[in-house]
């Protein structure tokens, strides 16, 4: 059994930020530890064989990025904005190496995760801007320059691509998802049955055999 709840998952995404609060609180209440695993999702979405955002029909978009966030808005009581971010399509690999640096350097990454996302889709931060990742960070008490700087060295930015690439292998096709001990759950709609699943793993296996 793992100690860890891991999460895949980008800095900018609608679903992210509507279970972030509540994934939090699961794992406070289990004891884990969150893994958190910032990728690159509009690759992974590709990889998987999805249809990218762009080409989707607006009936879709509608009611997945329109209705769906309103309810689950309320649900959680994660307010947002009521309309798709300013600079959603703006470039993603910054603010998730940020976070990823932050995670290296030991710092409260659950808390700097949840001020990203809260602040793109409550507050239509554009998270690709180094000024305002600083802001956030800054905001919660973290000093932003270590980790902007360290966020486009090498390191940082090879445990981005290896995450991304783990995220394809383990057949991961949206954000967020979840594994507890191997069992992938996708969609902060799952949460609940996260809960479930650290305090009794459900029967079968994943991936299917």
């Amino acid at each position: 059994m793992s100690d860890t709840i891991e999460y895949f998952y980008a800095a900018h995404s609608a679903f992210a930020y509507l279970g972030s609060a509540r994934l939090m609180a699961i794992a406070a209440a289990s004891g884990r530890k969150i893994a958190h695993k910032p990728m690159d999702l509009r690759r992974v979405v590709a990889e998987s064989g999805a249809v990218p955002f762009a080409k989707r029909s607006r009936a879709h978009i509608d009611y997945f990025f329109g209705r769906e966030i309103d309810r689950w808005s309320e649900q959680r009581e994660a307010p947002w904005l009521g309309r798709m971010p300013t600079h959603h399509a703006n470039d993603i690999a910054l603010p998730n190496c940020f976070l990823i640096a932050a995670d290296a350097a030991g710092q409260d990454v659950d808390r700097l995760a949840h001020a990203l996302l809260a602040a793109h889709w409550q507050k239509d931060a554009d998270l690709a801007d180094a000024a305002q990742l600083a802001a956030i960070a800054r905001g919660i008490g973290l000093d932003p320059a270590p980790l902007l700087a360290a966020a486009t060295t090498e390191p940082i930015r090879a445990i981005y691509r290896a995450n991304t690439e783990e995220a394809i292998r383990r057949a991961v096709f949206g954000s967020p998802t979840y594994f507890v001990d191997g069992d992938m759950f996708y969609g902060q709609d799952r949460l609940e049955m996260v809960e479930r699943a650290l305090r009794r793993p459900y029967a079968g296996t994943w991936p299917r055999r």
